[in-house]
């Protein structure tokens, strides 16, 4: 799916004293030279009647905005100021979906969006999570907004066809430069899966009436109508997909009717939800329903953190993929997610990591002319901080994460609560209740299972799962401390803990479960940063001054997260197979389990879903054919 993304090629011209930007690629304006934000509102807001649908909206419903083409993003800015207007406080959800083949950078988007003053607000906070030039979903959230974004990076021919359908669009704004300038934005490949991610009830709303268009929405049934269009322009296109007429008016209204009712019940209501495991994934998990608005218990039956989440730094540090496999490698767009997402916590800070070109290095240093400059870059033996016989490639945007400062700021959120318990059996009723020992904790509409190496006992055919041992170490290096914002890649790492203290490791002990804190593990940490920063090593002290701290990761067979339902009729949810990418991984699989207990959109491609799913190693039983007697 994913290529190289190119950013627009733009040319300006001043109308009116705005920058109108235009397209070089397409020969096409991006807004309307007359007023592009009373246009995008007569077409798109009001060609979906959103303020009404939207003022609607019953607390914790969600509301799905589908765009064909982001461009400048004021179509998006302008949905989001009416959503301000029409919900100023409540506990719905609306939530847009966009696609670009050519993203602005984002110092033409400041300049394109300084033409709407009253924006500001809002482009600036769009601005600050506006995401890098990478092919692939990266998903931009503003939970005090109740307002979120699933901006797809590529063609709408590549893009439409792998979105997972977790929750229907219900308003589509088919925008894009005219069809006479980009014919392949309304091919039918493109309206086939608009319509697919659609249900009964979605309207559609666009600037053009192109014959092609029109067609294309007929042929699914979906029915049209022509209202004046902004300023001169004649005509405007309007549509809504109606249900088919049934046989039997009174029973399509008795099942609408039931659809509604259990609608309601289910879905829009906060839901009490349980997590088992106050690790990463167990943190995250909760912060991400607590954000929405849901009640979350946490249990734990030591402590948050005490497994392999609980080192004193964590690393940000993705083995990046080239660049055409991007949109749909999982750690690519984890590590994007993750610096989004932990940019909002005291616990993170940005750094570098200089990756050191140890095995095929060319094949690694080569990366660096496929990225965009702004995100790799190599960087050559005699420019290295430590005195090294490697090169690296200097990955710019990476972070460190303190985990017990981030398990203080989760923890104080006020719709999560932790209580130590040890969870001995999950009953799967209707509503799943937890037990330690004999005691009943209470019923609860979702259980994630976020317990590694003890996921096992909570279900019956549990994927494998490795015991990984690995042991950090840390010393005092107060003499010749490194800069406390670039970290260094070597099978092992080292960076600085705090202003005293050189913290490296790790360990790496596959089938192993022991956590003493050993000497000869000291010693591996060592010998690794030895081989490749022998001066600096020698610099440091004894490893019997060493301190340090074992953990066990759990690692399912194929290295990829364990996510979703064992069993499609439970409410019983796994969340584990993080091995040693916990804090990398654990943002973004929170965000695929929302997606998957709520009914939200999902934000990556369907073939990572399917290589997530917790079920992907059971074997399909093939039924047999029966056999039949020939009759004589």
């Amino acid at each position: 799916m994913s290529h190289a993304i190119q950013t627009a090629d733009l040319d300006w011209q001043l109308v009116d004293g705005i920058d109108v930007p235009m397209s070089k690629q397409f020969g096409d304006v991006y807004f309307s030279k007359d007023n592009g934000l009373l246009e995008t509102r007569h077409v798109f807001l009001n060609g979906n009647d959103l303020s009404t649908r939207l003022a609607d909206l019953k607390p914790f419903e969600y509301f799905c905005v589908g765009e064909t083409g982001f461009g400048t993003g004021l179509n998006i800015l302008a949905l989001w100021q009416l959503w301000q207007q029409v919900r100023p406080d409540n506990h719905s959800h609306l939530h847009a979906i966009s696609v670009e083949k050519f993203p602005l950078s984002k110092t033409d988007l400041i300049r394109a969006l300084n033409a709407w003053p009253e924006l500001k607000p809002l482009a600036d906070q769009l601005i600050s999570q506006y995401p890098m030039p990478i092919a692939g979903c990266h998903r931009l959230s503003f939970p005090e907004e109740r307002f979120s974004l699933d901006l797809w990076l590529g063609d709408a021919h590549d893009v439409f066809p792998v979105i997972e359908k977790t929750a229907p669009v219900n308003a589509w704004f088919l925008d894009g430069f005219a069809p006479s300038c980009n014919p392949d934005m309304w091919e039918e490949n493109v309206l086939n899966n608009i319509v697919r991610l659609s249900e009964i009830g979605t309207t559609f709303a666009s600037f053009s009436v192109a014959g092609v268009l029109k067609r294309g929405l007929k042929n699914h049934g979906i029915s049209i109508s022509r209202p004046r269009g902004f300023k001169h322009k004649r005509e405007m296109l309007k549509a809504i997909w109606n249900p088919a007429e049934e046989s039997n008016p009174s029973s399509a209204q008795e099942t609408t009717q039931k659809k509604t009712e259990r609608d309601t019940k289910t879905n829009i209501r906060p839901r009490q939800i349980a997590v088992i495991g106050a690790g990463i994934g167990g943190l995250s998990s909760a912060w991400a329903f607590a954000q929405r608005g849901h009640q979350v218990t946490i249990y734990d039956q030591s402590a948050p953190l005490s497994g392999g989440s609980g080192n004193p730094l964590a690393l940000l540090n993705p083995k990046l993929c080239p660049v055409e496999q991007s949109a749909e490698h999982l750690m690519t767009l984890a590590w994007q997610q993750a610096l989004t997402h932990y940019a909002k916590f005291k616990a993170f800070r940005p750094i570098q990591v200089n990756q050191l070109a140890l095995k095929n290095p060319e094949q690694l240093l080569e990366l660096a002319e496929e990225y965009p400059e702004e995100i790799l870059a190599v960087q050559d033996t005699e420019d290295q901080e430590i005195q090294t016989a490697f090169p690296s490639l200097k990955l710019l945007a990476a972070g460190a994460v303190s985990p017990h400062q981030l398990r203080d700021e989760i923890l104080q959120h006020p719709n999560i609560q932790y209580k130590q318990a040890k969870i001995s059996y999950i009953e799967a009723a209707t509503k799943p209740q937890l037990f330690s020992d004999e005691q009943n904790l209470g019923e609860f509409d979702h259980v994630i299972v976020c317990t590694a190496l003890e996921t096992v006992q909570f279900f019956a055919d549990y994927p494998v799962l490795k015991p990984i041992r690995g042991q950090v170490s840390w010393v005092n290096n107060q003499a010749q401390p490194l800069s406390e914002n670039i970290a260094y890649s070597y099978g092992g790492y080292c960076m600085q803990l705090d202003a005293e203290h050189l913290i490296l490791g790790a360990s790496f002990y596959p089938g192993r479960d022991d956590i003493e804190v050993l000497a000869e593990d000291h010693v591996h940490n060592y010998e690794l940063i030895h081989s490749v920063f022998p001066e600096y090593a020698q610099s440091l002290a004894s490893t019997e001054t060493w301190q340090g701290r074992a953990s066990v990761r759990a690692q399912s067979q194929d290295y990829f997260p364990l996510l979703g339902k064992m069993k499609a009729d439970e409410e019983i949810y796994s969340f584990a197979g993080l091995g040693s990418k916990g804090f990398l991984f654990a943002p973004l699989c929170s965000e695929i389990l929302a997606a998957q207990i709520l009914g939200e959109a999902c934000p990556i491609p369907s073939s990572l879903v399917k290589k997530l799913s917790v079920t992907r190693f059971q074997k399909k039983v093939k039924m047999k054919k029966p056999y039949f007697k020939p009759q004589i």
